[in-house]
């Protein structure tokens, strides 16, 4: 035996999956579903009739939670399809760098900096000026599979 100290370089995760797997017939509308690797929320279902020698088969379309484009896709409903796990979370606004980042105050104290301004235009918009005025803002994150983004923003009430 030797008394050397191993060091392991590790770039993984914990081991935690990014998605759980699901059975096709039981997702429903406003759930959530991965077509094309994509994180979507399903916003219509449609089940067809099992025919001579088949499966009956669930026909989804979902919409991106990051991008908002438009997915489908048709799975056997006795077969297993891939869910996200999607979180959001709530962050007070501390600040708006010059390049596309905002620096958000979490819950524990610690500062997160590595998330970009969002690419909805309302939501930029209302980002921006809240900010600009002096409100204090929180803003929601919502995140799946390696993927942040913001996805609201609400105002608490101006800095006194």
């Amino acid at each position: 035996m030797s008394d050397e100290e191993h060091h392991f370089e590790s770039k993984a995760d914990a081991g935690a999956s990014k998605t759980y797997p699901q059975q096709a017939g039981t997702i429903r509308k406003n759930g959530y579903i991965v077509i094309k690797s994509r994180p979507c929320k399903v916003v219509e279902v449609s089940t067809s009739k099992t025919g001579k020698h088949g499966h009956a088969k669930c026909h989804f379309v979902g919409i991106d939670i990051f991008t908002g484009k438009k997915l489908e896709d048709i799975v056997p409903s006795s077969h297993n399809c891939d869910v996200p796990h999607v979180s959001r979370a709530d962050y007070q606004l501390i600040d708006i760098s010059e390049d596309g980042f905002v620096s958000l105050l979490t819950d524990s104290g610690n500062t997160k900096d590595d998330l970009r301004l969002p690419t909805d235009e309302t939501l930029l918009k209302q980002l921006k000026e809240g900010f600009a005025e002096g409100k204090d803002m929180i803003v929601s994150v919502m995140s799946a599979m390696g993927e942040e983004q913001i996805c609201a923003v609400k105002d608490i009430g101006a800095n006194k």
